[in-house]
């Protein structure tokens, strides 16, 4: 590794240095007896630590601790400064300021590091939010600026990483001395870790076991085996991207290639992996679309090559995706394909809105029809007595070009003219727009705007609910009056 030289540019500004302190069997002292002072007793605790606690007067909590472990023991009285000798660090929660200074100035004075909660400004090193995966150990530190950032962007990380990564984490460890024995040059150990987190962080997580250590060892000497490739649908959602699964965000997050269609949000396929190659295969009606025949043979051809393949389908892949001839393929190609449910339209449509698709009285049962068949018109063998019974909700898919037809026919078929109906471009999205009437007249309000964006459009008594004004309108959501 190379050195700084003269004149060269170095690390600056700073604002903490994040330091991972082993803690196991050193003793530390914790002060104070609130729940704060027993969190960090505990965590302490947790990190092999001997804990030394004084409390005149111990939370609950922080008795209950102390009871249930030898490794912490409760001194009723306030801390004095002979405490402090022989403690690796010193913590403290104590509200009033005097016992605060008292406590640092008697840490200093014995050499020993301390934390005062909630008080950086007197404290010599902070606590970070912690996600936990030990031995892996995320920390989070806005240097005491804002603790609620911190934790949220614990939460985040929490969501994105798999629980059994802890034991993947836990398999380094022992194979690291395993490894060791191998003697093997620095290249091919650098192999072996490479393949060791693909492994590790594959969206399809498995357990390891001593067979991955091996098939490791293989993998290198050969040079590095490429990965089999594999395909999964993913359904990318309505469009807000936190209505994401953590599984979706998983594969998003580690895919090589990603084919998306027209109809998934850009914020979505923001969260994707930044290396991976991202190829718009977009079908959208009556306009110059990717053939379905050409996106399967893509992902048979990109799969083929080793490559870990997201196919990422607007809602859920499994609702009017046309996944069934994609799985097909895919399993008669002998490439492994996975299935990751989204929110579909409709349900993101009917959250957006704040109005149930089923309600006791007026819709017992709720039915998704798409209003474009493979030929481009609307399907003639629809159950019309079941979308005009006035006792469900029935929610189109792709009907905007379809819907001036779809509405004649329910009229001629009888469904009271009266029956509300609203259309929904864009469900969940910023732009979100929301057009509404009734089974008579949304198909002329339609057409006049002429919406250009996914639409989903929703006839039922359910949605008399919906009067333009009964959910709120945020992030820029547009409507167009009854």
């Amino acid at each position: 590794m190379g050195r700084v030289g003269a004149g060269a540019s170095v690390l600056q500004g700073l604002a903490c240095l994040p330091v991972f302190y082993a803690l196991r069997d050193k003793r530390v002292l914790v002060a104070g007896g609130s729940n704060a002072a027993a969190w960090k007793a505990e965590l302490c605790h947790g990190a092999g630590a001997e804990v030394a606690v004084f409390a005149e007067d111990p939370c609950p909590a922080l008795a209950a601790l102390a009871l249930g472990s030898p490794r912490i023991s409760l001194n009723r009285r306030r801390f004095e400064a002979g405490d402090f000798a022989g403690m690796a660090l010193a913590i403290a929660a104590l509200p009033d300021p005097v016992d605060a200074r008292d406590f640092i100035k008697s840490a200093r004075a014995a050499g020993v590091p301390a934390n005062i909660v909630d008080q950086p400004g007197l404290s010599d090193f902070q606590f970070g939010a912690i996600v936990d995966r030990s031995p892996l150990v995320i920390g989070v530190s806005t240097d005491g600026a804002s603790p609620i950032l911190a934790q949220t962007i614990r939460g985040r990380l929490e969501a994105m990483l798999p629980h059994d990564i802890k034991l993947w984490a836990g398999a380094a460890v022992a194979w690291r001395e395993k490894l060791k024995e191998r003697n093997l040059p620095a290249v091919a150990r650098r192999l072996f870790w490479e393949g060791f987190c693909a492994r590790a962080l594959a969206p399809r997580q498995t357990k390891p076991v001593d067979d991955d250590f091996e098939a490791l060892i293989l993998d290198t000497n050969r040079g590095g085996a490429r990965e089999t490739g594999s395909v999964a649908l993913v359904g990318a959602g309505p469009g807000d991207p936190d209505l994401l699964t953590l599984k979706a965000l998983r594969f998003l997050q580690s895919a090589d290639v990603i084919l998306y269609d027209d109809l998934v949000a850009p914020g979505v396929l923001a969260l994707a992996r930044r290396e991976a190659e991202k190829i718009s295969v977009g079908k959208r009606g009556y306009r110059p679309s990717c053939r379905q025949d050409q996106i399967v043979a893509m992902l048979i051809e990109l799969a083929s090559n080793g490559k870990r393949v997201v196919r990422l389908k607007g809602g859920d892949p499994m609702v009017f995706g046309r996944a069934n001839e994609e799985i097909s393929a895919l399993r008669s190609a002998g490439v492994p394909v996975e299935i990751v449910p989204g929110v579909t339209a409709a349900l993101g449509a009917a959250a957006s809105l704040q109005v149930s698709l089923t309600e006791r009285d007026k819709a017992r049962r709720v039915q998704f029809i798409t209003a474009h068949a493979h030929d481009g018109r609307l399907p003639d063998d629809f159950d019309w007595g079941a979308l005009c019974d006035p006792h469900a909700s029935s929610v189109v898919y792709m009907g905007v070009k379809m819907l001036g037809v779809l509405s004649e026919r329910l009229l001629e078929r009888g469904i009271d003219p009266a029956t509300p109906a609203l259309l929904v471009e864009r469900a969940t999205w910023a732009e979100e727009r929301r057009i509404f009437g009734t089974i008579a007249t949304l198909a002329a309000k339609v057409a006049a705007v002429d919406p250009a964006g996914p639409c989903v459009v929703l006839i039922g008594a359910a949605f008399a609910a919906y009067d333009g004004e009964a959910a709120p309108i945020d992030h820029g959501v547009k409507q167009a009056a009854l």
